[in-house]
């Protein structure tokens, strides 16, 4: 009877998933399934996958927690097309290779990566995601710890981590994909399928055969275009920002002695000054980490939208209306003159003092590079046996542009004192 029930729940762990984007994706082993159904992993289904964006793009609300499970499903899909022009991977390094890429963002904090380093300064979410790997790993009985070396590039078999993290690896196929199916932006659709099926491996290092190079090409196009009209979309960049300026006013006001209505979770970090030295050093903080998702800001922000404090309830309710700052971009960067003249123009309309300035206006700058072809190259086997970079082997013109890093300005305040020319725009 003991051995009949083990059984069943053995079958029970081969679960099918019903993906909108690839349709059904299977959960291959226990241990993926156990991973699945792990607290820290399941905090990824309230953690959106590209922020503020479903305020340009309303039906951008997917998660995190689908994005895992879509890049697991196309490691599957590469795994098997490696195998199939003999290369040996063992179950073992499958088993591990999927975990490595199920977990890769299970680090990711509140809204993505626009909280990322306002409430723990200095720590990125991949620290983060190897931390909470290192604890599942102790939970687990060591059963990660082949993921956990892919993971982290120490693994000897270096082509294993190429599908996890590179510049042509599984996580951007499938959220270039992903973000493109959910924003509804038909530029962001890559062939995932035909560069999956063009994968090879040379030196120990994964290459693309010469028959998918224009698949390649126009994935590096679909990421620059997907980073300006979606990523880097000028109202996006104000949403963000004005979450990140919530969350410092709010800081402020806890600071000075000011109680606010917050999550157990999110009043930690509040509270006091979470960096990469006091976080490495306190385990505490990784624990409340792990109970932080998006509906912790969110109930805070709802709340504070009737706060005593008119900056914080106001910025609150821009956010819960869509009354958002406007975002002024430009090709170079913004001279202090107009600074100081939209800065003058709000004080004078608003009554905003000085010293509050800063919730008003204020700018950053952005960047978008679509292939480094210094860091961990795009390679393409040619037909002779030789393999070279894809800017080499391109007859596009504009690929080579496309490894530039292109800089962009962004100076955002609020829309209701008018439009304020710059009389430098580029």
């Amino acid at each position: 009877m003991k051995s009949s029930i083990n059984y069943i729940a053995t079958l029970n762990k081969n679960k099918i998933i019903n993906d909108p984007v690839y349709g059904f994706v299977a959960i291959p082993t226990g241990l993926v399934f156990d991973l699945v159904q792990h607290s820290y992993f399941q905090r990824l289904r309230y953690i959106k996958q590209v922020s503020m964006t479903h305020l340009v793009y309303p039906g951008a609300l997917h998660t995190r927690f689908q994005h895992a499970i879509g890049a697991m499903h196309l490691m599957s899909m590469a795994l098997e097309t490696l195998r199939s022009k003999g290369i040996t991977i063992s179950e073992e390094e499958e088993e591990a290779v999927l975990a490595a890429i199920l977990l890769h963002d299970i680090g990711h904090g509140p809204f993505s990566h626009s909280l990322e380093h306002s409430l723990i300064a200095g720590v990125s979410h991949e620290l983060l995601s190897s931390l909470l790997m290192d604890r599942m790993n102790q939970d687990l009985g060591g059963r990660l710890s082949l993921a956990i070396d892919i993971f982290n590039n120490k693994y000897e078999r270096r082509f294993l981590h190429q599908l996890v993290s590179s510049q042509l690896d599984v996580d951007r196929m499938d959220y270039l994909n992903r973000d493109s199916f959910f924003t509804g932006v038909s530029e962001g659709v890559i062939s995932f399928d035909r560069i999956i099926k063009m994968l090879n491996v040379v030196n120990d290092e994964i290459v693309v055969e010469y028959k998918g190079l224009y698949s390649v090409e126009k994935f590096l196009i679909a990421r620059r275009l997907m980073y300006w009209q979606v990523y880097l979309h000028k109202t996006v960049i104000g949403a963000e920002q004005l979450l990140i300026k919530i969350l410092q006013r709010a800081k402020d006001l806890t600071a000075s002695g000011t109680a606010l209505f917050c999550t157990p979770a999110f009043h930690w970090f509040l509270s006091q000054e979470v960096d990469r030295t006091n976080f490495l050093d306190n385990p505490l903080h990784l624990d409340w980490f792990t109970r932080l998702d998006d509906t912790d800001i969110m109930s805070a922000i709802k709340t504070w939208e009737k706060h005593e404090d008119k900056i914080l309830s106001r910025m609150c309710q821009r956010v819960m209306k869509r009354d958002l700052y406007r975002s002024v971009m430009s090709n170079k960067p913004f001279s202090m003159e107009y600074i100081d003249k939209v800065k003058s123009r709000v004080q004078a309309c608003l009554g905003v003092e000085e010293k509050d300035l800063h919730y008003y206006v204020f700018t950053q700058e952005i960047h978008n590079r679509a292939y480094d072809p210094t860091s961990d190259q795009i390679k393409i086997l040619l037909k002779s046996g030789e393999l070279v970079d894809i800017t080499e082997a391109s007859d596009l013109g504009n690929l080579e542009a496309l490894s530039k890093n292109v800089s962009k300005y962004a100076l955002c305040y609020p829309k209701e004192v008018g439009y304020i020319a710059n009389p430098s725009a580029g």
